[in-house]
């Protein structure tokens, strides 16, 4: 089991939270890319001097901002997707179907929404079971015990804010990587 990335949109869609672990593997006859190491601040070191310009300076700034546009595109067009799927199959369906996942050559995307609006997004590699009970996991026993019950915590996330819980982070790592652990070890 491979586990690309993990995404939480609240009610007025916006990403509040994402994590990448591996990026999902190029389509085939791509051209490879360079990994580029960016800041998680996006911020960019500045010389005291006005008249001295570090290239590598610049070009961290630009790489940093970049990665992190390029991270907000991706949880757009995710969110997209989902929302025009989970739509699509509502009127195929009818009221009571569910949208639970998607499958492409690539990756399979897994789906699940709480009572409160929030909407799980997880990417897999595609020989992944359903991840629906893994996602409810994350949200009864991380998101609830260290973000919802958090005093300190914002209730909304206004304009993309998102969520900035170092035990929530510390527990999603763990639970993720013992997951992964597991399906290891039964291989």
């Amino acid at each position: 089991m491979v586990i690309y990335s993990f995404y939480i949109f609240d009610r007025h869609t916006e990403c509040i939270y994402s994590k990448t672990w591996l990026p999902p593997p190029p389509a085939p006859g791509a051209q490879p890319q360079h990994d580029i190491s960016t800041s998680t601040t996006g911020a960019a070191v500045a010389s005291s001097d006005p008249h001295h310009h570090n290239p590598n300076t610049l070009r961290s700034s630009r790489s940093a901002v970049s990665a992190a546009n390029k991270a907000s595109d991706d949880a757009k067009l995710i969110f997209g997707t989902v929302f025009s799927l989970r739509n699509m199959v509502r009127k195929l369906g009818g009221e009571d179907d569910a949208f639970i996942s998607y499958r492409t050559a690539q990756y399979k995307l897994h789906y699940y929404e709480t009572a409160s609006n929030l909407r799980f997004v997880m990417l897999t590699d595609t020989g992944t079971l359903s991840m629906r009970n893994v996602m409810h996991q994350i949200y009864i026993n991380l998101w609830c015990e260290y973000v919802v019950k958090n005093p300190l915590a914002p209730v909304e996330h206004k304009g993309g804010a998102g969520v900035r819980n170092e035990l929530f982070e510390l527990g999603l790592n763990q639970f993720i990587t013992g997951l992964i652990g597991q399906a290891g070890g039964q291989r």
